[in-house]
């Protein structure tokens, strides 16, 4: 623990109970570089890791710990094609998972998370198709660690994401994922396009809004059948935040759901004053739009 930060390494006049609970964390930290021990140390900083303080820190800088979850989460790869994959083994990398969110959470250790290329290693998981709950609880636990990494506004953190190919991962998820993988995977698109480099990605090419207004107009028609207000909104969110970009509001208007003109969702809103606002101002953007630009012309969803 020699390299551990100041305010880990030494607690000061924190309260016994703290400093009990520092000593607890610090030694389940050790056990997780112990083979025999790592899989109950998950577990238990997985369920606790809330009221540990300093955890993410802690994990980043004690040797070894980091490249043990990372030995946790390659060491399934092989199980992902064919898709052969027990519920124990799952539980057990979701919770080496549950740590990395922590750490790319963790304001002192989120561009250490990054520069490290750390979230690479999750996108095998997001990558997979099958939809029996080993690999849905992957696939979520993965999304809600480049989920943390997206919540706090920070361009650097897209550039990243897009040069890793982020967006065609979460499309995918959003296409063929649960309701609440999807509602993840569509948060993280939301984010990257409330940045301006992402909005600017994604209204490059045809090609990538065709895709994106393809997976969008695809759910919208499906929550037809079965809604759900909190996915609704992101997507609501999306399409309003493209409307940003002349192109592709021009391209909208001939492109958004119908579903999404009428009040097909009023009662699914009634609740939500502020998607219903979103709703409002996506729809008002279109109407005042100009004729699409040349090359938007042949966009439908």
């Amino acid at each position: 623990m020699a390299n551990l930060p100041p305010t880990l390494a030494s607690p000061g006049a924190s309260s016994s109970s703290n400093n009990r609970r520092l000593l607890t964390a610090e030694q389940l930290v050790l056990d997780i570089c112990d083979p025999n021990l790592r899989e109950n140390a998950l577990l238990e900083l997985s369920k606790r890791r809330e009221i540990f303080q300093d955890l993410a820190p802690l994990l980043w800088h004690s040797f070894g710990t980091i490249a043990a979850l990372t030995q946790e989460i390659t060491s399934v790869y092989r199980l992902l094609t064919p898709p052969n994959m027990t519920s124990a083994q799952s539980n057990r990398v979701c919770n080496a998972l549950a740590l990395l969110q922590c750490v790319a959470s963790h304001p002192e250790t989120r561009m250490l998370f990054l520069n490290a290329q750390m979230p690479l290693y999750l996108y095998a998981f997001l990558n997979t198709s099958s939809k029996s709950k080993p690999f849905e609880y992957l696939r979520l636990t993965s999304l809600g660690v480049i989920g943390a990494l997206v919540k706090v506004d920070d361009t650097e953190v897209i550039k990243f994401l897009l040069k890793t190919e982020i967006v065609p991962l979460c499309l995918r998820t959003m296409e063929m994922g649960s309701e609440l993988s999807k509602t993840v995977a569509t948060f993280i698109v939301q984010k990257v396009l409330l940045d301006d480099v992402g909005l600017e990605y994604m209204c490059t090419t045809a090609e990538r809004f065709f895709a994106l207004g393809r997976v969008l107009g695809n759910m919208v028609t499906s929550l037809a059948e079965g809604p759900s207000p909190r996915l609704l909104k992101h997507i609501i969110r999306c399409y309003l935040r493209l409307t940003d970009n002349q192109k592709a509001c021009e391209a909208l208007r001939n492109c958004l759901p119908d579903l999404l003109r009428d009040p097909s969702f009023s009662s699914c809103l009634c609740d939500d004053p502020s998607a219903r606002q979103w709703l409002q101002q996506l729809i008002h953007n279109i109407r005042v739009g100009h004729p699409a630009p040349r090359g938007f012309e042949q966009m439908r969803v």
